[in-house]
């Protein structure tokens, strides 16, 4: 099949980007759309040309890197990751246009690559269990009941791709914190840090510059491994337990 690439090209974050179109001939319907990306960088080293710029790492739908904007959506046309996502998906001779994620909280770096590092900052400030549980066999005699054990397990399938900031129009990181504070807050391993990390979270997502929820369910719709809407209502109702446990203590004092 032969397509055309439409395909967002930027030297660095201070330069300003523009669109840059090139042609490629004998792409496989099997061929993963990375590969396809690989064969184009091929062509372009070949002719003397600087290669595409994009994120890759596992290349098996499990560590998020591959954030790509295709053709409108995150990932492209299948609610995957863009390593999963197959040549099959599209026509031949379509137009396939390729941009980074567009967020202030995601800076362009180069090309299809955008700095993430804003989710890393947000996981340090409260995304993790520091009280001692004991060795293996102690937490594992901790009863967790199936349920709770699922949910925390569907949370926990986050792989902070950045997706669900890509789908929302407010560019909203809501999605990606819910699903990190409910991980910890469903287990009992996470319950005697609940209200500091939910506070700090939540304030350094505030602090990296993402947008309000819109409630529109985008991000859920685009997110490659199904993360729920659900996880976004855990988190307020963490959130505002713990700012009126606060108020009440605060109050409290004054008295």
């Amino acid at each position: 099949m032969k397509i055309t690439l439409k395909i967002w090209r930027q030297k660095n974050r201070n330069t300003k980007g523009s669109f840059k179109m090139y042609a490629l001939e004998h792409v496989s319907a099997d061929m993963s759309f990375l590969e396809m990306l690989d064969v184009l960088n091929s062509d372009l080293i070949q002719k003397g040309e600087e290669s595409i710029a994009f994120d890759h790492d596992c290349r098996e739908g499990i560590c998020g890197m591959c954030s790509l904007y295709i053709n409108g959506r995150p990932h492209g046309p299948v609610q995957t990751t863009a390593c999963q996502l197959h040549m099959r998906s599209f026509k031949d001779g379509q137009t396939i246009t390729i941009e980074p994620w567009r967020a202030s909280a995601f800076p362009v770096i180069k090309d299809l690559v955008v700095d993430r590092s804003a989710f890393d900052r947000i996981q340090q400030a409260g995304g993790y269990v520091s009280v001692n549980t004991g060795g293996v066999p102690d937490a594992n005699e901790i009863p967790i009941s199936k349920k709770i054990a699922d949910e925390a397990f569907d949370a926990a399938a986050c792989i902070g791709c950045g997706a669900c900031v890509a789908a929302c129009k407010n560019a909203s990181a809501m999605l990606f914190v819910g699903a990190k504070v409910s991980q910890f807050a469903l287990l009992p391993q996470g319950k005697p840090e609940r209200k500091e990390r939910v506070e700090k979270m939540v304030a350094q997502m505030d602090a990296e510059g993402f947008g309000a929820c819109t409630n529109t369910g985008a991000c859920e719709a685009e997110c490659p491994k199904g993360i729920s809407l659900t996880n976004i209502a855990r988190m307020n109702r963490e959130y505002f337990s713990s700012a009126i446990s606060s108020y009440e203590v605060q109050s409290k004092g004054a008295d």
